[in-house]
């Protein structure tokens, strides 16, 4: 995607919106004129608030959604430069592995490392790095009109931003190979059939159920369910024994919560918990 002046002159704080309320952290891209393709500086401010939310006491689940016709076209690669970057017969040996160690990766590894889950909710097309942003999610909700597409064969790239990490994962090697090898567009219902995303549902509905699951994990144990992240997250990673003692050990660290004593009381109280992210 291109960018005009004008776009490149706004603000990135309005380009990539931001709010708090009732413990959920909104995060919207709004750049709808490129289909939210993302430049550098945007996809700084999304690992920033990203990191910021695993810190805020005040934030307990994070939304990311977008404006527009469509989620996130990927990255820019028409934007302009990041400071000290090398575009073109500029490049030298290393310049384009560490772009994307620095770049993509980051965001795709922020969004993995967030201590708060995170719920993507995808408007139309979410491509490259964009469907990659979504992936990495903790919970993914689409609008019946969306589509995931790995562009980058389609460009004579190799897949980047985590993907080839993330989609094995998700739908095994031969459906991720499919999807990369010929970067078709894979509609919404089919993405719910291979467990891409967990729920499909009308557009008009999107902004409001992913607004929903988020208020419902704020209400939640906060530290109980960035600890059960991280143990999911490694898991395909590690062996049985490893993972074992991970589970035992995090277990450990959530009894000294105050949310965990909260919920075995309220268990033989026998009332609902009142978990206050602590």
């Amino acid at each position: 995607m291109t960018s005009s002046p004008e776009e490149s002159a706004e603000p990135v704080e309005s380009l990539i919106l931001h709010s708090t309320d009732n413990g959920v952290s909104q995060i919207t891209l709004n750049r709808p004129s490129a289909l939210n393709a993302l430049t550098w500086d945007q996809r700084e401010r999304l690992i920033d608030l990203l990191d910021a939310a695993s810190a805020a006491p005040d934030v307990r689940a994070v939304v990311i959604g977008a404006v527009g016709r469509g989620f996130c076209a990927g990255a820019d690669l028409r934007g302009p430069a990041r400071p000290g970057e090398r575009r073109g017969g500029q490049r030298i040996a290393g310049d384009v592995a560490r772009t994307i160690r620095l770049g993509a990766q980051r965001l795709v590894a922020a969004v993995l490392d967030c201590e708060k889950p995170v719920v993507a909710a995808v408007n139309g097309t979410a491509a490259g790095l964009g469907a990659h942003l979504a992936l990495a999610c903790d919970l993914v909700l689409a609008a019946e009109s969306a589509a995931f597409m790995e562009v980058f064969v389609r460009r004579g790239l190799v897949p980047d931003g985590g993907g080839a990490y993330l989609l094995p994962r998700l739908v095994g090697p031969q459906r991720a190979k499919e999807l990369m090898f010929f970067g078709d567009a894979l509609p919404a219902a089919e993405a719910e059939r291979l467990g891409l995303v967990n729920r499909v549902v009308p557009d008009a509905e999107l902004a409001k159920t992913a607004r929903a699951w988020a208020e419902r994990l704020a209400a939640g144990p906060t530290r109980t369910l960035a600890l059960t992240k991280q143990l999911v997250n490694a898991s395909l990673d590690v062996d049985r024994g490893v993972a074992f003692a991970a589970e035992a050990a995090a277990q450990e660290i959530n009894m000294t919560t105050q949310d965990a004593s909260e919920g075995v009381r309220s268990f033989t109280e026998r009332r609902m918990p009142l978990y206050r992210g602590r």
